[in-house]
């Protein structure tokens, strides 16, 4: 019952990816970005795209077309989180590393070793 659950939130949500990729790539595309006037080659590659990040391609779009996105501070918030997630990542490391420290096995001092030999060679 779930699994069907997820599957039809799966494909509702691909629907609506297309339907906003075909309408982003044939009208929205030209409105919002006179570089890409006249290129429609290059659109098809888009379509994967936009149908997994519909929701930020209908933000960024109404965010456009209503002139309330400010066009010189589009890359203050990723770069900001930049120094964020380097020291996080770093911290990751750090604990990853300690914890497979502790929690390693040791061998068990009992066992005496035993030498391997080769094989026998194939008569």
């Amino acid at each position: 019952m779930s699994a069907g659950a997820i599957i039809m939130a799966a494909q509702i949500y691909t629907l609506i990816g297309a339907g906003v990729a075909a309408l982003f790539l044939t009208i929205g595309m030209d409105r919002i970005d006179e570089d890409a006037r006249g290129a429609y080659a290059f659109r098809p590659l888009l379509i994967p795209a936009v149908l997994l990040i519909w929701p930020l391609v209908i933000w960024r779009w109404l965010r456009e077309e209503t002139g309330t996105a400010r066009w010189q501070a589009r890359h203050s918030p990723p770069r900001a989180a930049h120094g964020v997630a380097a020291v996080l990542m770093a911290l990751v490391v750090i604990v990853t590393l300690a914890t497979a420290l502790t929690i390693r096995q040791t061998w068990p001092a009992d066992i005496a070793p035993v030498q391997l030999t080769a094989p026998e060679p194939a008569q």
